[in-house]
C-alpha cells in the first residue's frame, strides 16, 4: 500500500514538493523515476518483502519497463508460480509479480489479479503508459487532464503541486450536496476525474489528448442464480469467506483487525481466529461514549465488541470517539480529498492512528459485506416495491404530504419520511431517491442563479437509475439496488475515506469482502437468499450462526458515526456562522445565501431534517478554502 503520482507534458518536475502530497500513504521509503516524456513518483508502505528490493519505481530485469503500484495483490504466490521460469524474480513481493504479468499478458493481465490496486507501468522503449485500478474500486486513482499536460495519482490533492486548471465542476458541488458523496467520474476540479473501477488506459505518451478509459471488468448481474439447496450455498459462502480472508492475511508485516461489534467486522475476525486459533489478534473498535442514544440513529457497540473480543480471545484496543469537531473538521477534509459530508472518516482515523502507534500497518475490516449481501435499510425499503407500485400517483402524493407534517423529531419519522418522499414516482424513481438527502429541487435552490443555470436539468438521480441499463438480464429491484451500491455508494463513499484516513496516518484497511471470488459468488446467490421474509444479509447471518452467538448476528444494525445532528444545531454554530456568513457566500458567488440560511434555520427548529445537509455545505467551504484559494 503506497502513493503513487505521474505526469505527461511538464518541462520542470520538483520531486520533493511532489511526493510531499503523498508522504504520508508511505513513509517507509520515496522514490521517481523521470525523463524528458514522463515522471513517476512513489511513496512506498512496506508491506510486503519490506527489504530494499521491494522499493519503487521498480525495473524490469531488461530495463524496458518500470512500474508504481498501489495496493496488494493476495494470489500473487499463485501467478509467479507461472512467471517464474521466463522472469527473474529479484524481490519475493507483488509488485515484481504485477510488473512481469503485465509483460507476458499485457492488459489481460488485470483479470488475472485478486487484489486491491492502482499501478502505472511505462514502457520506456515504445513511450507507452498503461494505467489501471482494481475490479471494485479499493484504492483510488485521479486524473488531471487539459491542453498542455496528463496527472494522475492516488489523491487528488496531489495535483495542487502543479500549474492546474481549478475550474469547479457544478454537477459534482450538487452531487455531494444530494448524496453526501459524488458518484461516478466526478469530482469538484472540473478537469479532475475519477479512473472508474476496473478500468485502465494505455496511450502513447504524446498523444494523451482523446485517450478514454477501457473496461475491462464488468460486475455480471444476470439474473442466472444457482440451484443450490440453501444448506449448500451457505456451506459454499463459508469456503469462499474463509479463503478470502487467508488470502488477504498475506503480510510480511503485523496484522490487526477493525471490530466494531457488528455482525461483519467480528465474522471477519471469527474467520481469522478458526484459521489461526493461537493467535492472539489485535482489534480496535470505537467507544462513542455519550454520542450514543437520542435521535442520532446510532448506538454504542462497545458492549458487543467487548463481548466479541472475549468469545475469540483477541486483545480488544478501545479508541475514545471524543473528537473535538471544530478542530478536526478541515483535517478530514483535506484527507478525504473531496467535500464528503460524513463524520464516519474520523473514527477510522482515530483507530488507524493507534493501531500505527502499535506497530500495526494492516487492518482488516468488514466494510462491503452490507453493500454485497444486502445490509441497509434502503434494501429492505425496496422489498415493499410490491406494495408500493399500487398505489396510485394522486394517493401516493397525499400520504407523502400528510408524513411531512409529522414533527421531525425522532429517527421513525425521518425513516417514514424517507420512504414516503417519493411514493408519487416510479420504481426506479423511489429507489434512487432513498440516496438523497434533501429533495433534488431542494439541492437545487440553495445554489445562486448563476450556478442554477449551469445545473439547468441536472438530476443526480439519473446516475444511479441509468447504472441499471449495465444489467438488463437482471430483474430483480434487490439485485439492482445492490449494483448502484457497488458502482456508487461502496466506492465513492466507503471505500473513498476508509482508505483515505487509514493511509493518512500510514496504514494499509483491507476488504475481505471484496475478495473478488467472493463477489463473483454472491452475485450467483438468488435474492430471496440475501434478504428473506424481510431479515437482511440472511445468508450471511445463516453462516455467522457458526462462529458467533445469536445476539451479536441478531440484533438491529447501528451506525458508525458522530452527532452530527447535535454538532450542527449546536457545537459548530458558530462555525456556521463565520464560514457561511452572507458575505463569505456572495464572495464565492456559488450558493443562494437567503436559500441556505432558511435551511439552517428550518433545522435549528427541527422543521427540516438537513444537517447533513448543512455538514457538506460546510464541507464544499472547507474543501475550496484549501484546494482551491490556499497557495502551496
Amino acid at each position: 500500500m503506497c502513493g503513487i503520482v505521474g505526469g505527461i507534458g511538464l518541462d520542470n518536475w520538483d520531486e520533493s514538493k511532489i511526493l510531499s502530497f503523498v508522504a504520508h500513504r508511505g513513509p517507509d521509503s520515496i522514490g521517481f523515476y523521470k525523463d524528458s516524456h514522463v515522471f513517476l513518483g512513489h511513496t512506498r508502505l512496506s508491506i510486503q518483502d519490506i527489504s530494499e528490493n521491494g522499493n519503487q519505481p521498480m525495473f524490469s530485469d531488461d530495463g524496458r519497463y518500470v512500474i508504481i503500484f498501489n495496493g496488494e495483490i493476495y494470489n500473487h504466490l499463485e501467478l509467479r508460480e507461472h512467471l517464474k521460469n521466463e522472469y527473474h524474480f529479484k524481490s519475493t513481493g507483488d509488485t515484481e509479480t504485477v510488473l512481469y504479468a503485465f509483460i507476458k499478458y499485457g492488459p489481460d493481465c488485470l483479470n488475472k489479479l485478486n487484489g486491491i490496486f492502482a499501478l502505472a507501468i511505462y514502457d520506456i522503449q515504445e513511450k507507452k503508459i498503461f494505467i489501471a485500478r482494481d475490479q471494485l474500486g479499493v484504492k483510488p486513482l485521479y486524473l488531471y487532464k487539459d491542453e498542455n499536460k496528463f496527472l494522475f495519482s492516488s489523491e487528488l490533492k496531489t495535483f495542487l503541486a502543479f500549474n492546474i486548471n481549478k475550474s469547479l465542476e457544478p454537477k459534482a458541488l450538487n452531487n455531494y450536496l444530494s448524496f453526501l458523496w459524488s458518484p461516478g467520474e466526478l469530482v469538484p476540479f472540473s478537469h479532475v476525474k475519477k479512473l472508474l473501477p476496473g478500468c485502465f488506459l494505455q496511450f502513447k505518451v504524446d498523444d494523451f489528448a482523446n485517450i478514454k478509459p477501457i473496461v475491462y471488468h464488468q460486475i455480471k448481474f444476470n439474473g442466472i442464480y444457482s440451484k443450490l439447496s440453501e444448506k449448500l450455498l451457505i456451506e459454499q459462502l463459508d469456503q469462499y469467506l474463509t479463503k478470502a480472508v487467508q488470502r488477504q492475511m498475506l503480510s510480511d508485516v503485523p496484522v490487526g483487525f477493525f471490530l466494531s461489534g457488528g455482525l461483519d467486522s467480528s465474522l471477519i475476525v471469527a474467520i481469522a481466529k478458526k484459521l489461526y486459533p493461537e493467535k492472539k489478534f489485535p482489534c480496535f473498535t470505537i467507544d462513542i461514549g455519550d454520542w450514543s442514544g437520542g435521535s442520532e440513529n446510532f448506538a454504542n457497540d462497545l458492549f458487543y465488541a467487548k463481548k466479541v473480543a472475549e468469545l475469540l480471545d483477541v486483545e480488544l484496543n478501545i479508541v475514545k470517539a471524543d473528537t473535538n469537531i471544530l478542530n478536526h473538521f478541515d483535517e478530514m477534509i483535506w484527507h478525504l480529498d473531496e467535500p464528503q459530508a460524513d463524520a464516519a472518516p474520523l473514527n477510522v482515523l482515530k483507530i488507524a492512528k493507534l493501531a500505527r502507534e502499535k506497530g500495526i500497518k494492516v487492518l482488516l475490516g468488514g466494510a462491503g459485506g452490507d453493500d454485497i449481501f444486502s445490509g441497509y435499510r434502503r434494501h429492505q425499503a425496496v422489498s415493499l416495491e410490491k406494495y408500493f407500485q399500487f398505489i396510485p400517483t394522486g394517493v401516493g402524493r397525499f400520504i407523502k404530504n400528510t408524513i411531512n407534517f409529522l414533527p421531525n423529531t425522532s429517527t421513525f419519522v425521518r425513516r417514514l419520511r424517507k420512504i414516503a418522499s417519493n411514493l408519487d414516482k416510479s420504481t426506479l424513481q423511489r429507489m434512487s431517491g432513498y440516496f438523497n438527502w434533501l429533495p433534488i429541487e431542494k439541492v437545487h435552490s440553495l445554489f445562486s442563479n448563476e450556478w442554477q443555470e449551469k445545473l439547468k436539468n441536472y438530476n443526480p438521480n439519473l446516475y444511479l437509475e441509468h447504472l441499471s441499463n449495465d444489467i438488463p438480464g437482471d430483474k430483480s429491484l434487490l439485485n439492482q439496488i445492490l449494483y448502484w451500491e457497488i458502482k456508487s455508494f461502496l466506492v465513492d463513499h466507503n471505500l473513498n475515506y476508509t482508505d483515505k484516513m487509514a493511509m493518512a496516518v500510514g496504514v494499509e484497511a483491507r476488504v475481505p469482502f471484496l475478495d473478488t471470488e467472493l463477489v463473483e459468488f454472491s452475485l450467483t446467490i438468488p435474492p430471496a437468499l440475501k434478504m428473506k421474509n424481510g431479515e437482511a444479509k440472511y445468508i450471511l447471518k445463516k453462516v455467522a450462526e457458526r462462529y458467533l452467538p445469536k445476539e451479536i448476528i441478531y440484533r438491529p444494525k447501528t451506525g458508525f458515526g458522530a452527532p452530527v445532528r447535535k454538532w450542527i444545531t449546536s457545537d459548530m454554530d458558530e462555525m456556521i456562522k463565520e464560514r457561511l456568513s452572507i458575505n463569505n457566500i456572495n464572495r464565492r458567488g456559488i450558493f443562494n445565501p437567503d436559500k441556505v440560511w432558511d435551511l439552517i434555520e428550518a433545522n435549528k427548529i427541527g422543521e427540516v431534517d438537513a444537517s447533513y445537509s448543512i455538514w457538506a455545505i460546510l464541507a464544499i467551504d472547507s474543501w475550496i478554502t484549501q484546494f482551491v484559494e490556499k497557495k502551496y
